[in-house]
């Protein structure tokens, strides 16, 4: 009887240190490569809520699992360059955070698991063909918003608005659809939209300052170029006191008076989860497209007062988060 109960106790230990030894086995041996065409708040907010979440799946550097992220740094060669490196490193997924750099990936491989994140349109920019299951190494989530409640916000600023401004890449296919469908929606309400063309960081302030004197407020879209030079943007619209309205909740605190917008980091950790099915063992192409439907107002009360808004009581108080 001693003998038996011995013996299953050698057993049962074994089985347990072989549980503990196989643990860290579905961290290692995994590897995740991710990649945004730049770097900015909204952005980086979308690596790092991928990466914690991976790490609150199990998936730890600590662990053995290599996760290893680059930045094209604006630049769209650089971002094809990088496409080209990670997919001979053949990973088990590759994060594309952003438009510019999802497209040169989902050209370079058809068989290495792609999540795109941070793309206001994967439709147009030709990543999925629907928001169903693909059926292809593709999927991902969206930060499209409703064009309708965005106007509702330039409004509730500058509710007597009749020509709205906007500076945009003409090169991003994502900034050229949501300019569409702004100015549908601005047509019927009997609004203009005066557009600007910005394909590079430093054509965005010279961009902005041709819009003084025919235009009433300024709006952006989550443009990357434009993104990533908010200030200079900002600034202008400072000096000539024209409002300015985000669709970047992390642009407010930049300069702008207010955005009605998703929570990137929060679109991280549903991207990461995303990442995590996958390595678990998922397909891509199982997983439908879908976009994030938590939307938060976020105000900033001392950029309204540089640029002349006065924003009323029940607007702020609306607000997520009201910036001081």
């Amino acid at each position: 009887m001693f003998t038996l109960t011995k013996t299953l106790r050698v057993i049962t230990g074994a089985l347990a240190l072989a549980a503990v030894c196989a643990a860290p086995a579905l961290a290692a041996d995994k590897s995740v490569l991710a990649t945004s065409i730049v770097e900015h708040p909204a952005l980086d907010a979308v690596r790092d809520g991928t990466r914690d979440e991976l790490k609150a799946e199990g998936f730890d550097a600590g662990k053995g699992f290599k996760w290893e992220f680059q930045s094209a740094q604006g630049n769209a060669g650089t971002a094809g360059q990088i496409a080209k490196k990670f997919v001979g490193d053949n990973p088990d997924v590759i994060v594309a955070i952003g438009t510019p750099s999802a497209q040169p990936l989902v050209a370079s491989t058809k068989t290495i698991p792609i999540v795109y994140s941070a793309i206001a349109d994967p439709i147009a920019a030709q990543l999925v063909k629907d928001w169903g299951p693909s059926g292809t190494n593709v999927t991902g989530l969206s930060h499209m918003l409703d064009p309708v409640k965005q106007v509702e916000i330039i409004k509730k600023v500058v509710p007597n608005a009749k020509r709205i401004g906007i500076v945009y890449n003409p090169g991003e296919s994502n900034s050229v659809s949501a300019l569409n469908a702004l100015k549908a929606v601005l047509e019927k309400q009997g609004m203009t939209l005066v557009e600007a063309a910005s394909p590079r960081s430093v054509d965005v302030a010279p961009a902005a300052k041709s819009l003084i004197g025919k235009i009433d407020v300024m709006y952006t879209t989550t443009d990357n170029v434009v993104v990533s030079t908010f200030e200079s943007l900002a600034k202008v619209c400072n000096d000539a006191k024209i409002p300015l309205i985000a669709s970047d909740t992390g642009s407010v605190k930049r300069g702008a008076v207010a955005a009605l917008g998703v929570n990137f980091y929060d679109l991280g950790r549903q991207t990461g989860k995303i990442v995590a099915r996958i390595l678990k063992g998922e397909k891509p192409g199982d997983i439908p497209s879908s976009t994030s439907k938590n939307l938060e107002l976020y105000i900033n009360t001392s950029a309204a007062q540089k640029q002349g808004v006065t924003l009323s009581p029940d607007f702020l108080k609306s607000a997520t988060k009201v910036i001081n």
